[in-house]
């Protein structure tokens, strides 16, 4: 009977740990689905064969392995419509981000299984047609960005049964109609510029900047002030002197002599810097012939070039400048040359930024020496992922490591030593 006890219990256990280790087999088949009916121009690491847990580009699954929670995947080059019966399988998804595609065609209507969504991001694709309308069925969605896109028609007015909704971007479509009352305490980010919205901006949204509704035509409510603020009723002129009449003729007179003086100033000033740029533009056009580069093809490198970070051969990351800048950032702390953030993007990488600002050195100058602390390969030196150079910009990234400050790992956490 012992015997028998132990084994059961052994029988018990190994079941267990096999369920907590099984691959995701729906999730997985739903992924495959999608991307082999997808187009794109980057190749992943998916397959039959491999296990999804912590192995698949992109794919985040819950502690067990049972479940996919998150699929990051910007920018692959995706394109065309989503196929439907793919990601919207993915029953226990958190997060889905696909911004940064060639995805066109309408919301996906599939999506309304996707119950447990919270964060969605879709911007920067071709997707057209309009909103869907009860967004309700997303009840614990807290960030939403579908700008950049073509959708039209109206904003639902369901958006404001979102009680978790921290963040909202709709900017950059063709949405219409009136911006409906998102009275919701936890919303802290909104964008509905750049769309053909009419009407009044509703009293919950007035405590957000104008410029997140420059581009429509809209309007802001604005109190009548009380008749008592006049200094005069309405329609009963001030009562004017000559001798005032004549003073205010002297003033004007003196304004319109000194704006003339100013013009013929800033215009003197205009065409001395004008003929010295055009000197400076001739030499370094022949700096360049000189060099067998012709100033056009100069141009376009320097264009290409800027706004680009610049990846390390075996590096696999993804984003790019404007992810960097816009993720939100912890100072580490300071050290000779400026200071070190760790920065956390949208799809949960984390990295080291250190921004040179005490580095005062050319461009071609300061690319060889990111290519010498590129290439060093020790196990107790952090290899540099990427870097980044402008006139009065420079960045150099990092992997994150979380053990704490080379200080700390050498000397460890000293106690307070009580004075003698």
């Amino acid at each position: 009977m012992e015997v028998l006890y132990v084994l059961s219990w052994i029988c018990i256990l190994g079941l267990v740990l096999f369920q907590g280790n099984a691959d995701p087999v729906e999730d997985k088949q739903a992924l495959l689905d999608f991307i082999n009916k997808m187009p794109h121009s980057r190749a992943l690491n998916w397959n039959q064969t491999s296990p999804v847990s912590n192995n698949w580009t992109g794919v985040t699954c819950n502690a067990s392995g049972s479940r996919i929670i998150a699929v990051r995947l910007p920018g692959i080059g995706l394109h065309g419509p989503i196929p439907s019966n793919t990601i919207s399988h993915l029953s226990a998804l958190q997060v889905l981000s696909l911004r940064s595609n060639g995805i066109s065609g309408h919301f996906p209507s599939d999506f309304f299984n996707l119950r447990n969504l919270s964060f969605l991001y879709l911007q920067y694709n071709n997707l057209s047609g309009p909103l869907p309308v009860d967004f309700s069925v997303w009840r614990n969605l807290t960030i939403v960005n579908l700008s950049n896109n073509r959708f039209n028609q109206s904003i639902p007015s369901s958006l404001s049964n979102l009680t978790h909704l921290q963040a909202l971007d709709l900017a950059n479509n063709s949405l219409s109609g009136e911006i409906p009352d998102l009275n919701l305490p936890s919303l802290q980010q909104i964008n509905f510029s750049n769309n053909k919205l009419t009407g009044i901006v509703p009293k919950s949204l007035l405590r957000f900047p104008s410029s997140l509704f420059e581009g429509n035509n809209v309007s802001f409510e604005r109190i009548p002030p009380h008749p008592s603020h006049f200094g005069a009723p309405y329609g009963e002129p001030y009562p004017t002197s000559k001798k005032s009449r004549r003073l205010g003729e002297t003033v004007l007179l003196g304004i319109i002599i000194a704006c003339c003086i100013l013009a013929i100033v800033a215009f003197v000033f205009f065409v001395i810097v004008g003929c010295s740029r055009r000197k400076n533009e001739d030499v370094y056009s022949q700096k360049l012939q000189a060099g067998g580069m012709s100033p056009e093809k100069a141009v376009s490198r320097s264009q290409d070039a800027n706004n680009r970070l610049f990846f390390f051969e075996g590096c696999n990351y993804t984003f790019d400048l404007e992810d960097l800048l816009r993720a939100s950032a912890e100072v580490l702390g300071k050290g000779t040359y400026g200071f070190s953030y760790k920065v956390v993007l949208e799809d949960a990488t984390t990295v080291v930024v250190k921004r040179l600002k005490e580095v005062s050195v050319g461009k071609r100058e300061f690319e060889q020496q990111m290519e010498v602390v590129g290439s060093i390969r020790h196990l107790n030196v952090i290899e540099l992922k990427a870097y980044y150079y402008l006139k009065d910009e420079r960045l150099m990234v990092y992997d994150y490591y979380s053990q704490g400050s080379v200080s700390s790992i050498l000397h460890g956490k000293k106690e307070r030593l009580e004075p003698l």
